[in-house]
C-alpha cells in the first residue's frame, strides 16, 4: 500500500512540475479524441459548405444580374424596333399628305379631303384625327370630319408652336387629350400629337400651314404595357430628351406623388447599360434612344432582388446543403472513427494499466506510427516511474534511517553520562544554581530534540538547541572556550530540519579545538542572502579558531561512502565527523542537493563550516508539506510562490 501511495504522489508530482494535469483522468465523452475529431471536421465541413454555398451565391447573383441585364437591353431594343416602326408609320402618313396632296399645287378640298379619308380609313385603329391648318390657325381640312370646338385657339396649342418655331423637323408632343374636335362617341381620347410646317399654295399664291396627325395613346400604352409584363422585378418606362414621362405603369402614382422616377438620371446616359444609385437604392437601368425622336425608352431593374426567387432557386439549394451536409456527416463519422481508433485503443489498454500492462508488441500493432511512438514512450515512462517510485522509497528509508541516527546521536549514553555526573559534582561541591542550570539546558536539548516526533522546526529553537548544548559543554570544559551567537532576526523566522548544528559544534569542540593551548573561539551566524537564479537562501556558519585542516581533507569531510554513512551507528569516537555527513546528507535528501554543507578550512587558520537552506518561512502548511514526503518537490513549490509573492 505504502509503494502505490508513493507511486500516486510522483505521478503528481511529475505532472505537476510540468504544468498540466494528472492524465487517465478525462471521463468526459465531449473531450474524447474521436468526438473532438467528429466535431472539429463538422465545423470545418460547415464552414466550408457554407463558404461555398456563398460563393455560389455570389457567382448565381451575378449572372442573374447580368442575364437580367441583357434580357432588358434585348427587351428594350425590341421595344424601340416597334415604336420606330410606329412612329415611322405615323410619318409616313404625315409625308403622304404633305408630298402627294399639299405641296407643288393649288389646294384641292375635295382631293384633299378624299386623301385625308383614305389615310385614315387605313390607319384608323392607331389614329385619332389628321387636320390641316393655316400659318393663323384657320381651319382648311379634317378627318374625320367633326365640329370645332369653341374658345380654341390653334396658335396657342403647344405642337403648332413648336412647328412653327422649327419649321424644318416633324414635332412629337406629350401625350395630351385631344381639345381641337368633339368627338362623336363622345369619349376622352388621349393623344400624342406630331406635327409639321408646309408649304400651300392658293391660286398660285404661296403660304404656309401646319399639318397635324394626332396618334392614338392606346397604341404605344399597350406596347409599354407588354414590355412591362415580362417582368415584375423589371419595368419600363418612355420619356423625352427632356425627361419628361410619356408612358410609366406608375405614371399616376407620380403626378400625385405617391412615387418617384429620376428621369433627368436616365436621359443623362448614353445608350446602353449602367448602374447608379438613385433615391438610395442601387438600380441597374438600361437606356434606348427611340430614332429621329429623341426619345428615350429606360428599363429599371432594382438591386437586391431575389434572385433565388426563380425557378424555385431557394428550395433547391436548400436540398443541396441538406444533402451535402448528411454526407459529410457520414464521412466525416467514417474518417474520425479510423482515425481516433489507435487513440481510443491506448486509452483503453491505459485505462487496464491496473490488471494489464501492454507489451511493446501489442503496442505496434496500434497501426499509426505517431500513436505507436506516444505508446512506447508511455511505457518506458511507466517503467522509468516505476525506478523512481523504489527510488523515492529507497530514499524514504533513508531519510528515516538518518533521522533515527541523528536522534540517537543527541541521546547518546556517554554525553547524558557525563552531564549528569558534572551536575552531580557541582551539587557536592554546593554549586546548586549551576546545577539547576545545567539541569534546565539539559532539559531543553533534549525538548527540542526529540521535537514531540516533529523533523521540521524554525531555525528559532534550532538556534536554542544549539546554545543549550554549548551552555552545557561549557561547563564541562570549564569555560576553555567562547561561543558567540549573530543571527538575522528574519533567519529565526525560517524552517529547517532539526538538529544540523549541534553536529557541527560538537566538531569543532571535539576536533577543531581539542589540545589547543589558548582558549578557543566558536562564531554562529546566520543571514539571508539573494542567489543569482532570484532563490533567496538561509546561510548559516559555524566558525572556530582551532587547528584547521588542509583542503583535501576538508573535502573529504563531505565524501564519505555510503558503508561510512550506514555504520554511523556503529562509531563511538566523539567528532568523527560522521555526524556531519549526517547532516549534509540529512538536507539535501529533504531540500535537494543545491543545498547542504560547505567545509572552509586551512591549517593553522581554523574552520568555518557552512550550512545553505532554502529560506521558507515556518508555518503549519509548510511544516506538514516537508513532513510528509515530497522532500524537495515541495522546496521547489515554496520557492516559486515566493518569487511569485515577491514580485506582485
Amino acid at each position: 500500500m505504502e509503494k502505490k501511495r508513493l507511486k500516486k504522489n510522483l505521478l503528481s508530482d511529475v505532472f505537476l512540475q510540468k504544468g498540466v494535469s494528472v492524465p487517465f483522468s478525462i471521463t468526459s465523452p465531449l473531450r474524447s479524441f474521436h468526438n473532438m475529431l467528429l466535431m472539429s471536421f463538422m465545423i470545418f465541413s460547415v464552414f466550408l459548405i457554407l463558404f461555398l454555398s456563398g460563393v455560389l451565391y455570389v457567382q448565381f447573383s451575378i449572372r442573374l444580374r447580368m442575364n437580367q441585364e441583357n434580357q432588358s437591353e434585348q427587351l428594350l431594343k425590341q421595344g424601340g424596333i416597334q415604336l420606330e416602326e410606329y412612329l415611322l408609320s405615323m410619318r409616313r402618313i404625315s409625308d403622304a399628305l404633305y408630298y402627294n396632296v399639299v405641296k407643288g399645287t393649288d389646294v384641292d378640298y375635295s382631293k384633299l379631303n378624299q386623301e385625308m379619308n383614305l389615310l385614315y380609313e387605313a390607319h384608323k385603329d392607331s389614329l385619332v384625327s389628321v387636320a390641316l391648318f393655316s400659318a393663323q390657325g384657320k381651319y382648311i381640312a379634317a378627318v374625320p370630319i367633326s365640329a370645332e370646338k369653341k374658345n380654341r385657339k390653334v396658335t396657342e396649342q403647344d405642337w403648332y408652336r413648336e412647328a412653327v418655331q422649327q419649321v424644318e423637323n416633324l414635332h412629337f408632343s406629350l401625350p395630351h387629350v385631344q381639345n381641337l374636335f368633339d368627338d362623336p362617341s363622345y369619349r376622352t381620347r388621349w393623344v400624342i400629337s406630331l406635327s409639321r410646317v408646309v408649304e400651300l399654295s392658293f391660286d398660285g399664291r404661296s403660304d404656309s400651314g401646319v399639318l397635324l396627325v394626332d396618334m392614338d395613346y392606346k397604341m404605344i400604352e399597350r406596347m409599354m404595357e407588354k414590355l412591362n409584363q415580362v417582368n415584375g422585378k423589371r419595368y419600363f418606362y418612355l420619356c423625352d430628351k427632356r425627361g419628361k414621362l410619356i408612358y410609366h405603369p406608375k405614371i399616376r402614382e407620380i403626378y400625385r406623388g405617391h412615387a418617384k422616377e429620376d428621369t433627368e438620371l436616365a436621359v443623362a446616359q448614353e445608350d446602353g447599360i449602367h448602374r447608379l444609385k438613385s433615391d438610395g437604392k442601387e438600380k441597374t437601368i438600361v437606356v434606348d434612344t427611340i430614332g429621329y425622336t429623341g426619345w428615350k425608352l429606360v428599363s429599371v431593374l432594382e438591386e437586391g432582388n431575389d434572385v433565388f426567387a426563380t425557378g424555385g432557386m431557394l428550395y433547391y439549394v436548400f436540398i443541396v446543403i441538406s444533402v451535402t451536409l448528411l454526407i459529410a456527416l457520414l464521412m466525416n463519422q467514417v474518417i474520425s472513427l479510423r482515425l481516433s481508433y489507435p487513440i481510443r485503443k491506448l486509452n483503453e489498454d491505459l485505462g487496464n494499466m491496473g490488471v494489464k500492462r501492454p507489451t511493446m508488441e501489442e503496442i505496434s500493432s496500434y497501426g499509426s506510427t505517431e500513436i505507436v511512438h506516444l505508446g512506447e514512450s508511455l511505457l518506458q515512462s511507466l517503467q522509468r516511474i516505476d525506478e523512481l517510485t523504489e527510488e523515492r522509497i529507497r530514499q524514504q528509508e533513508e531519510k528515516r534511517q538518518s533521522e533515527m541516527d541523528a536522534l540517537q546521536s543527541q541521546i547518546n549514553p556517554h554525553f547524558l553520562y557525563n552531564t549528569l555526573e558534572s551536575v552531580v559534582w557541582m551539587i557536592e561541591s554546593g554549586k546548586r544554581e549551576d546545577a539547576v542550570f545545567m539541569v534546565t539546558q539539559l532539559a531543553s536539548f533534549f525538548r527540542i530534540s526529540l521535537s514531540a516526533g516533529k523533523n521540521i522546526i524554525p531555525l528559532s529553537q534550532e538556534i536554542q538547541h544549539a546554545k543549550n548544548y554549548m551552555n552545557i559543554q561549557k561547563i564541562r570544559f570549564k569555560n576553555k572556550f567562547t561561543v558567540d551567537f549573530d543571527v538575522e532576526e528574519e533567519v529565526l523566522s525560517c524552517l529547517t530540519v532539526k538538529l544540523i548544528l549541534q553536529p557541527i559544534l560538537e566538531n569543532a569542540i571535539y576536533h577543531g579545538m581539542e589540545g589547543m593551548d589558548e582558549d578557543g573561539e566558536i562564531l554562529v551566524s546566520g543571514r539571508i542572502q539573494e542567489e543569482e537564479d532570484g532563490r533567496r537562501s538561509v546561510l548559516l556558519s559555524v566558525k572556530d579558531n582551532g587547528f584547521g585542516m588542509t583542503e583535501d581533507k576538508a573535502r573529504a569531510l563531505l565524501e564519505k561512502t555510503e558503508s561510512d554513512y550506514s555504520s554511523f551507528s556503529s562509531q563511538k569516537k566523539r567528532g568523527s565527523g560522521v555526524g556531519v555527513i549526517n547532516v549534509h546528507r540529512r538536507i539535501q535528501l529533504r531540500f535537494g542537493s543545491i543545498y547542504g554543507l560547505r567545509v572552509i578550512s586551512a591549517p593553522d587558520e581554523g574552520t568555518d563550516v557552512q550550512v545553505l537552506l532554502p529560506a521558507i518561512p515556518f508555518t503549519e502548511e509548510n511544516q506538514k508539506s516537508l513532513e510528509h514526503g515530497n522532500m524537495h518537490h515541495s522546496t521547489e513549490h515554496f520557492h516559486s510562490g515566493s518569487q511569485e509573492g515577491e514580485k506582485e
